[in-house]
């Protein structure tokens, strides 16, 4: 099969509606690490950029539930390996 004989139309992927639960889901997927930007951006059919800034209100609008335990160290290793 050449390449004048594909269907340029079976290579759109059709827009995805987007509404509050497809948002929400992705949102949340995204705060889990279950859902990478593009793969959310794609769910809820927004662009990259309109994504982010959904999931930065996300964030700002809702605590974590989750605690860091005490005894974490704050000192990434790359900061370690410089003091020696």
């Amino acid at each position: 099969m050449g390449l004048h004989k594909i269907d340029k139309t079976n290579l759109i992927e059709p827009r995805v509606k987007t509404t509050p639960q497809n948002v929400q889901e992705a949102n949340e997927a995204l705060f889990r690490a279950k859902m990478t930007l593009p793969a959310a951006a794609k769910h809820c059919g927004m662009t990259h950029k309109e994504m982010k800034l959904t999931f930065w209100e996300f964030l700002k609008y809702n605590e974590p539930d989750y605690e860091i335990p005490e005894n974490t160290s704050e000192i990434s290793g790359r900061q370690e390996s410089r003091m020696h």
